[in-house]
């Protein structure tokens, strides 16, 4: 059964990897036909030099949407051969989740909607986050998105878990801010989330993840530095609207395979770096006294510049942070009390380190330095 279903996952990861690779310079001319561009000019906050295509977000999407309405079609219809009676077992799950399956759907072209209209026209924040908190609404209230915190409050659980897709969203835009960086991030988060959901037998979770994962890979190919199409709001909106969903989804605590609760705290360390990044980068903006929202070069890439490495090796550090944390989170999911608390201890050190570097190196002014990023005025 678990040999079938990794072959499900890898499918699903690949589909996602090369409809994306596919797609991706497809919408990249229809951006450039259609002028959606990001163009430097607009903006003394851009720091690239050439126009860039801002359509990667719905290049993403369009990947994701097809391969997940393929996927349905094909189990639905019963026309594979090899798989179909391992997966007839499974087709009444399917219909069962399908209403909260849609509605997260509609969530996810929602949240690329409104990155499309933000990318095109520059929402005000007021009505970016009025739209971010009816995605959340939706997505919370009839597509079954609700965070785990060990509270009998359905109305404390709902507050929580808005809130929580609402900070993903804005946390993956505001991390967007170097070529390859939030995508690679993500892309990275959705594998282990993958694994994780994978081992605690959460099988169409899976599939989710590692479909998610595949469309963030296609595009990061693209989107690495020097990079040829931006994700946009759009982009960041779709994928920080997906981690909030799957973290949520995902049921890190069992007692049937964990003797601790400090599992129950693994999605926050795999998501660490993009919402460590995004407290400390409003942190300094209210000290600095200035609206949160409003772009500067204080996230924690920009410091790594500052400190002597290209562009290219700040993202690739960064990533390889995101890699050391959830390698370290794994034993977590099933080891005994003292293993867990040895390496949440090890990570929240970790985390430590990064925040001693972001205050160390955070200064009062803003420097000159311009990245090559599609970071936009807003973040």
């Amino acid at each position: 059964m678990m040999e079938f279903w990794d072959q499900i996952y890898l499918f699903s990861f690949l589909g996602g990897a090369v409809l994306t690779l596919l797609l991706t310079p497809l919408f990249q001319k229809i951006a450039e036909k259609s002028d959606f561009m990001d163009r430097p000019q607009s903006t003394n906050h851009k720091g690239h030099r050439q126009p860039t295509p801002l359509l990667g977000g719905a290049a993403m999407f369009t990947a994701w949407i097809l391969c997940l309405g393929v996927a349905l079609l094909t189990v639905c219809s019963g026309k594979l051969p090899y798989y179909s009676d391992l997966l007839n077992e499974h087709i009444g799950g399917i219909f069962q989740i399908s209403p909260e399956l849609l509605v997260i759907i509609l969530g996810a072209f929602g949240a690329v909607l409104l990155g499309l209209i933000d990318d095109k026209w520059a929402l005000s924040a007021g009505v970016k986050f009025g739209g971010q908190f009816l995605i959340a609404l939706l997505a919370v209230t009839w597509g079954g998105v609700h965070v785990n915190i060990f509270v009998e409050n359905d109305i404390l659980v709902w507050i929580v878990s808005v809130f929580w897709i609402m900070l993903m969203m804005n946390s993956i835009n505001f991390f967007d801010n170097m070529d390859g960086l939030a995508v690679g991030t993500i892309s990275i988060a959705m594998a282990f989330f993958t694994i994780f959901a994978a081992l605690n037998q959460q099988y169409f979770v899976a599939v989710f993840s590692a479909l998610t994962c595949g469309v963030g890979c296609g595009f990061w190919f693209y989107n690495f530095n020097p990079a040829t199409i931006f994700m946009g709001d759009s982009g960041s909106h779709f994928l920080g609207y997906m981690a909030a969903v799957v973290a949520a989804k995902v049921t890190f605590f069992g007692i049937n395979f964990s003797l601790s609760r400090f599992p129950i705290v693994i999605p926050l360390f795999i998501l660490a770096l993009p919402l460590f990044d995004t407290a400390m980068v409003v942190l300094i903006r209210t000290m600095n006294r200035k609206p949160f929202w409003i772009g500067d070069h204080n996230h924690i890439s920009h410091r790594f510049v500052r400190m002597g490495l290209s562009r290219k090796q700040a993202v690739m550090v960064v990533h390889l942070m995101a890699l050391t944390i959830g390698l370290g989170m794994l034993p977590v999911f099933w080891g005994d009390f003292r293993t867990a608390a040895v390496l949440v201890a090890q990570a929240l050190l970790f985390l430590l380190v990064i925040t001693i570097l972001q205050f160390t190196l955070s200064g009062r002014q803003e420097t000159r330095e311009t990245p090559n990023s599609d970071e936009k005025q807003h973040r």
